[in-house]
């Protein structure tokens, strides 16, 4: 493996640990994308990585390389990482070739050329950054970072200053910067989409731990638990011989008959198709359809048993509402 995080663990107060017994690895390539919610220790884990932060137990090793442990600890700048910062700060006194060779070894200088073309830079290399789009800044941010021809390359957050319009497009160029640059990649994301879009393997993080590893279909299709099910798309329960199953929108068809029938409570258009807000068995189910339904009036569904997923019992608080009544 190329990168082996084993028992990791990091904390400001001891008795509030951030990140508790972190375990996996990460072949050689590979694009791990960290899901979590806000205050989850996703960031600071990239800090562990990058070294700019220590960590209180357990090891980093990378390329073979032991960054960090009880006995060791290199320094950010003699790790082979590159860092993307969430609002990718630039130079603004430099020009685009300037904030990228800054610094910069003279063993790299002939890569310069490469890597202007590998991020569509090559027109754009006297401009400065106030000259630049938020997507254009964002590409001198990595070709910075990779010029340095870096082992692992840490993204946080590194779309969510861009406009929707042309999020996909430059989320794609990325993508394939970082694949034609085989460079071993870590994002930190909390956008499903950008994780099922660009991710390898998806690794899921809740209170400072591992919830599940895996690649996005699996991950997907077979969570491991409530939480992992819910934070990567809508779930609709259904109670079926008194045990509590859940659904995927996707995984169920509207019919003309059928035992389950419900109110169509709002209906809109979400480009391609029509996302359904309807009851059904006193909740309100989330479907999707090519055909538009008016708010009042009665759908059946159908769908496979093979569909249902059902969870431990003790993920049933998880998606109960602090105001249901039981």
């Amino acid at each position: 493996m190329f990168l082996k995080i084993k028992n990791l663990e990091k904390h400001f107060q001891k008795d509030k640990p951030l990140i508790k017994s972190l375990d996996f690895n990460v072949n050689k390539g590979d694009i791990v994308s960290f899901i979590g919610e806000s205050g989850s220790g996703k960031t600071t884990f990239l800090r562990c990585l990058a070294g700019l932060e220590d960590i209180n137990d357990g090891s980093i090793e990378l390329n073979k390389v032991v960054l960090n442990s009880s006995k060791i600890f290199i320094e950010s700048h003699k790790r082979k990482i590159g860092f993307v910062f969430q609002d990718y700060p630039l130079f603004p006194h430099l020009n685009v070739i300037d904030n990228i060779t800054f610094n910069l070894d003279y063993n790299f200088k002939n890569k310069v050329s490469g890597i202007l073309e590998l991020t569509g830079l090559s027109d754009l290399t006297k401009r400065f950054p106030h000259e630049l789009s938020g997507g254009e800044q964002q590409r001198v941010s990595i070709a910075r970072a990779i010029i340095r021809e870096p082992d692992l390359l840490l993204l946080d957050e590194p779309f969510s200053n861009l406009d929707s319009s042309i999020k996909l497009q430059i989320k794609n160029e990325i993508y394939n910067i970082i694949k034609t640059s085989g460079i071993t990649t870590i994002l930190v994301t909390h956008d499903i989409k950008e994780s099922f879009s660009i991710a390898d393997k998806i690794l899921i993080f809740k209170a400072g731990v591992l919830q599940q590893y895996d690649e996005p279909f699996k991950i997907y299709c077979n969570p491991s638990n409530c939480y992992c099910a819910k934070a990567l798309g809508d779930l609709n329960m259904i109670n079926i011989a008194s045990k509590i199953y859940y659904l995927r929108p996707e995984n169920i068809s509207i019919v003309n008959n059928s035992n389950y029938k419900g109110i169509v409570n709002k209906c809109s258009f979400v480009g391609k198709e029509f996302q359904i807000n309807a009851s059904f068995f006193e909740e309100n189910w989330i479907l999707f359809s090519k055909n538009s339904f008016k708010a009042g009036c009665e759908i059946y569904i159908s769908f496979n048993d093979n569909d249902l997923i059902q969870f431990d019992s003790n993920c049933d608080n998880y998606f109960t509402q602090p105001t249901r009544e039981h």
